[in-house]
């Protein structure tokens, strides 16, 4: 039985087999959690990820975890929020299903994701949740055994809340 759950810590800091960075397409490194997991991985995960060739939206690839206590690191490319008229809910549900594909792959057995798009690429906190919640718990049906533990990883209180919210309906 995989256990899910909504915490509120530093993504950069959990004891999981593998973390989620909401990346940018060029895998380089950015701002917020994506700057922030490059930061705690040290210089040899900016290395690694120059040979990925970048990632589209939607899509997810795997590194090391380096300096981080994770094992891995799975580098998931959320769309930009315009509306909702670019596909946004498909190209983000599809963010959590390939990030947990890939740790399927790799038998990860415990997974941290933060809020995929809600930073900078400006998804709305609500809308994405309904989305990475669905598309986890659709995910943990159809791979019943694959998984001990899901962490959704949140900063703020407020998406705290949002998050437990989603998960409470399910």
């Amino acid at each position: 039985m995989t256990n899910i759950e909504v915490i509120r810590a530093d993504i950069t800091t959990l004891k999981v087999d593998a973390i989620v960075n909401a990346a940018n397409s060029s895998l380089l490194g950015g701002g917020g959690v994506d700057g922030a997991i490059h930061r705690a991985a040290g210089r040899e995960l900016l290395a690694e990820c120059r040979t990925l060739n970048g990632c589209e939206p939607g899509e997810a690839k795997i590194t090391k975890g380096y300096k981080l206590p994770a094992k891995y690191v799975i580098h998931a490319v959320g769309p930009i929020w315009h509306g909702g008229k670019m596909n946004e809910p498909e190209i983000l549900s599809s963010c959590y299903r390939n990030s947990l594909l890939l740790a399927i792959e790799n038998n990860i057995r415990t997974i941290a994701f933060p809020s995929i798009s809600t930073g900078v690429y400006g998804y709305p906190i609500e809308k994405a949740a309904a989305v990475a919640v669905r598309t986890v718990f659709e995910v943990v049906e159809e791979h019943p055994e694959a998984f001990d533990q899901i962490q959704i990883v949140t900063f703020s209180n407020f998406d705290y809340n949002v998050y437990s919210s989603e998960i409470s309906t399910k």
